[in-house]
């Protein structure tokens, strides 16, 4: 069976496109993977770029991608609502067929060898390629961002996985790593209080006291005009999107706005989005058939959770 992961770095720069172009050129055209979508946030200053296929097949290609934002990207000039440590900030790969996830970490471990030694940037393993426990969760590695990065690798406890004591002085340091498939999942809150957005992503967040497997913050969107809780939903299995959306709707009510719309970063596994729709769907007396077609699991997913700019090329299935 043909090993097929699904490959998610992100890099530090989301308003050039024509440098965006040349940072993921060497992932374009290319056999055994496909370059699936890169996705800029002019807000955020950073870019989602997807890629499905066979893991051997990534890894030159990859690293010449890690060499380009070296040479594109000057963290010292970078500002975003995202927080981010590196030109390429993050990137894991993420078993899809006929790979385990203990192999997506030699593969991680293989990719964070090569920047380190061919690139002279320094790598930290991180989720199910973590060495060491405060390295499991990306926020704890990025806690400082580039600006506080230099002073942070002095400790011991945060020496590189490879790599010596110091970041590149443009690049920064990166994070390479294996995970079972996330959802990158935002909800635009129509407000451009940045406090209302605050306060909400504390309440869901496993960090403060919400729902365990849940990463959120808040972010400003000047471009779009309102403010959004944007958030990691680490294991959709234990707490579907659902379950998330209902509880911001609820919390945002106090507030007296109402949340019409959300969107979902990268692409999602189709059970992610089943597993919600048997909700709402039961909520109405209805069943969700076997045999949806991925046309009809996007127009429910759309009216039920608001999702804009969302279509069936955001599912994985619709790659495999």
């Amino acid at each position: 069976m043909m090993k097929i992961v699904q490959c998610v770095p992100n890099i530090s720069e989301g308003n050039d496109i024509e440098k965006i172009k040349r940072i993921i050129a060497p992932l374009e055209h290319q056999v055994g993977f496909k370059l699936i979508s890169a996705e800029p946030d002019k807000d955020y200053n950073r870019t989602v770029i997807t890629l499905i296929g066979n893991p051997e097949d990534m890894m030159v290609p990859l690293l010449h991608f890690f060499e380009h934002a070296k040479n594109e990207i000057d963290m010292r000039l970078h500002k975003g609502e995202h927080a981010r440590m590196g030109a390429v900030d993050v990137c894991p790969f993420i078993p899809i067929s006929g790979i385990t996830i203990e192999e997506c970490v030699e593969y991680a471990q293989q990719l964070a060898s090569s920047v380190w030694e061919r690139l002279n940037i320094p790598v930290f393993l991180y989720a199910k390629a973590a060495k060491q426990p405060n390295r499991v969760s990306l926020p704890d590695i990025r806690k400082g961002e580039f600006e506080g990065m230099s002073e942070k690798l002095k400790d011991p406890q945060w020496l590189p996985d490879f790599g010596n004591a110091r970041i590149h002085h443009t690049a920064g340091v990166s994070a390479i790593g294996a995970r079972i498939p996330l959802i990158a999942f935002n909800i635009d809150i129509p407000s451009m209080d940045e406090k209302i957005a605050s306060s909400i992503a504390k309440a869901i967040r496993q960090s403060s006291g919400g729902f365990q497997h849940i990463q959120a913050g808040p972010a400003t969107l000047l471009e779009r005009g309102h403010t959004q809780v944007t958030m990691n939903i680490l294991d959709f299995k234990k707490n579907p999107i659902y379950r998330v959306y209902e509880t911001v709707k609820m919390e945002v009510a106090r507030y007296g706005l109402k949340i019409e719309s959300s969107e979902i970063v990268g692409l999602l596994p189709k059970e992610a989005l089943t597993d919600s729709l048997k909700y709402y769907l039961q909520v109405h007396k209805k069943t969700l058939s076997k045999e949806a077609s991925l046309e009809e699991i996007t127009t429910l997913s759309r009216s039920y959770l608001g999702l804009r700019d969302f279509d069936s090329t955001k599912i994985i299935e619709s790659y495999l």
